[in-house]
């Protein structure tokens, strides 16, 4: 299982040789999902995104934050108040969004977490909606040398307003990595399933752990000097890139 964000490329750039790797990954018969909690856009979007940077990627292969959400959303039957960018919110074209609102959905969405919006989702969320983070990162990589806030920060501080707690839905969510993991045929063998990713807490914690995934750290992305001291329990490893997690488990013939 691959993150996306971070660890695979920053913003359009890919991370270093992270394409190439990716091909003799899949060279070697390996089955590869992509696990991401991106929620600035579509699923769709993502997948043109990492295609026209070289990735070589099935549309079937990538499991999202949003579309565990949207699920979520019908098996419930929310009308929900979704903070989410305009090209993400396309994916909930056909959900019941009126008020009022009986859940407040939040991702990353710049343009959406200002005093205005977030006052609407407090007014819900006093009013009994639930209160669901589709993932609470506390920051992203927004450039190779600059870190953003992430949503998390936003949905701790709904918390507190309101002493409500938040579900989550996206990484690190146990039942968010047993998708993929049934979709690959090994819900019942994760030990044998590597998670790769930048975050410590949001890629490789939680659900990973508690599945026994092994776990591997790349120093791209929102890495930052001894983020894997923060795992409750050690990693498998800890590589300066994706490539280089390949050359090592994968190394040429």
């Amino acid at each position: 299982m691959l993150d996306i964000s971070g660890t695979l490329h920053v913003n359009y750039s890919p991370t270093p040789n992270a394409v190439a790797a990716l091909s003799r990954l899949r060279a070697t018969g390996v089955k590869v999902r992509f696990v991401t909690n991106s929620t600035k856009m579509t699923d769709e979007s993502l997948f043109t995104k990492l295609l026209d940077m070289g990735f070589e990627v099935d549309r079937s292969e990538i499991f999202s934050s949003l579309s565990a959400a949207k699920q979520l959303i019908t098996d419930r039957g929310y009308r929900p108040l979704l903070l989410l960018e305009d090209d993400a919110l396309t994916q909930f074209s056909d959900i019941d969004q009126s008020a009022p609102h009986n859940a407040v959905f939040i991702g990353l969405a710049p343009s959406k977490l200002d005093y205005e919006h977030l006052n609407q989702a407090f007014q819900a969320l006093l009013n009994g909606a639930d209160l669901v983070g589709i993932h609470r990162a506390r920051y992203f990589a927004s450039s190779e040398k600059q870190l953003s806030l992430g949503p998390g920060p936003f949905v701790t501080a709904l918390e507190s307003a309101t002493d409500k707690t938040a579900e989550l839905v996206g990484k690190p969510a146990r039942a968010f990595y047993q998708l993929a993991l049934a979709d690959m045929g090994l819900l019942n063998d994760p030990g044998s399933v590597a998670m790769v990713g930048d975050d410590v807490l949001a890629d490789l914690g939680g659900g990973a752990q508690e599945l026994g995934l092994q776990r591997y750290l790349v120093r791209t992305g929102k890495y930052r000097p001894s983020d894997e001291t923060k795992a409750s329990a050690p990693l498998d490893g800890t590589f300066d890139s994706f490539a280089a997690i390949v050359h090592e488990l994968c190394p040429p013939a």
